[in-house]
This record gives structure tokens, sequence and C-alpha cells, in this order.
């Protein structure tokens, strides 16, 4: 993690997390929101978005942990091979796609990333609207 986060002031930390929260209004984005708060608070994109990706960790494991007992009961053990598969799947997917992502904003802009926002949630407002 860069020296920028580490020097995050207590408020900017509590300010970052507010705005991760805002994510629990259905359609807003959790690292969207997350990387936001963090740009405010005077991270770079780079920055930005590891200490969101950096973020989500906690919560990914504990949902994770939170659902094994579920798995493991007896009535689910046909499911214990399908839900492997998809978790080692999971984890190479979101593996390849932060480091990507943390790649790409070492020289690039978040604001490509904030149009999708808008555009996704707009049109997903309206489709819900007219369904």
């Amino acid at each position: 993690m860069s020296a920028h986060v580490a020097k995050l002031s207590w408020w900017q930390g509590t300010g970052i997390g507010t705005a991760q929260a805002l994510a629990l209004i259905p359609g807003l984005s959790r690292s969207g929101s997350s990387m936001a708060g963090s740009l405010l608070a005077g991270l770079s994109n780079e920055d930005a978005a590891n200490f969101s990706f950096l973020l989500a960790t906690p919560i990914i494991l504990a949902a994770g942990l939170l659902k094994l007992p579920e798995l493991a009961s007896p009535q689910n053990h046909a499911l214990i091979a399908p839900s492997l598969v998809g978790a080692v799947a999971s984890a190479l997917s979101a593996y390849l796609a932060v480091r990507f992502l943390t790649r790409y904003f070492k020289t690039n802009s978040l604001k490509p990333f904030g149009i999708y926002c808008i555009v996704a949630g707009a049109a997903s407002s309206l489709f819900l609207l007219i369904r």
C-alpha cells in the first residue's frame, strides 16, 4: 500500500468508509463509491482503486464464512464441489480484474468508470421503470 494511504487521517478514513456505506443504497457501486471517497480524500487514481479493493476483502471473506455452515449441511452436500469450483473461478477472475484495473489506473483516470456507472445505473433504472 502506498505511503499516501498510510498517512490518511482518521477523518479521511471515516469519510471513505461513509462513502463506501452509500453502496447500501440499491444501484450504487461499492467500489465506485469508495473510490470516489478516496479521491475526495486526496488519493491518486491508483491508490483509490487499490484501497477500494483492499476494503472489499474483509467483507467478501466474512460473507463467505457466514455461508459456509449452510453449505456444509447434509442437504447441500451435492453443492460443495460446484461451490468450490465457483469460488476458485470467482477468486481468479477477481484477481485478474483487480490486476488489470490497478495497472490501468496507473496511467488513466477514473472518468470512464464514472461514466460507465452513470450510464449503467440510468439504463438499469429505466429498465426497472418500464418493466
